[in-house]
């Protein structure tokens, strides 16, 4: 995604009363983010991993995934649209009038240049806060996962991963092959 295009102050209860968009929108600490379309590489990369959790989803089960544009409501200040994200069974997310309330139990940021800050410090400490289980920052240009794991109210990282390696995701209970979201299908 790019740079913010406007940036309004307001609260959770006038966001949803907002005519529906195609654009990215969402509320973080009480601004409006209305952002431009997102580049290629970020859309492959938000594919590649929805198609993953998709498949984890069809052949484990224990959640369900998600794309942007959705709402998820942490609190009345803060409704952001995660790129990707897993609503465990029986987890803290949970769907509500057509809108999801609560933290995911994993959600991942597709980092472009224009988003990066904000997913790297805003979002960080507002997933942080409400106990987003795990977090994972992809880059999809400079092929690398950042993965973030909460232990007692804190993100820790697990560690940085590039395409040749694997990693056990602590919330899907599944050993994730970065080749398989980084090689490109041709």
């Amino acid at each position: 995604m790019a740079s913010p295009l406007t940036k309004i102050r307001m609260t959770a209860e006038a966001y949803f009363q907002r005519p529906e968009s195609n654009l990215p929108i969402q509320l973080i600490d009480g601004d409006l983010l209305e952002m431009t379309s997102p580049l290629t590489d970020h859309q492959d990369m938000v594919g590649e991993i929805f198609y993953l959790f998709k498949f984890i989803q069809k052949t484990k089960g224990g959640g369900k995934p998600y794309v942007a544009p959705m709402d998820v409501w942490f609190d009345e200040v803060n409704v952001p649209q995660p790129d990707v994200f897993w609503v465990s069974d029986g987890g803290k997310c949970v769907l509500r009038d057509k809108r999801l309330y609560g933290a995911p139990d994993l959600i991942v940021e597709v980092l472009s240049p224009g988003t990066m800050r904000l997913d790297k410090r805003e979002k960080f400490h507002l997933y942080e806060k409400h106990g987003v289980s795990e977090y994972w920052l992809v880059h999809p240009t400079e092929a690398y996962i950042e993965v973030w794991v909460l232990e007692t109210g804190k993100f820790k990282l697990l560690d940085i991963f590039a395409p040749e390696d694997t990693f056990a995701s602590p919330v899907l209970g599944y050993t994730i092959e970065l080749k398989l979201l980084f090689t490109p299908v041709i």
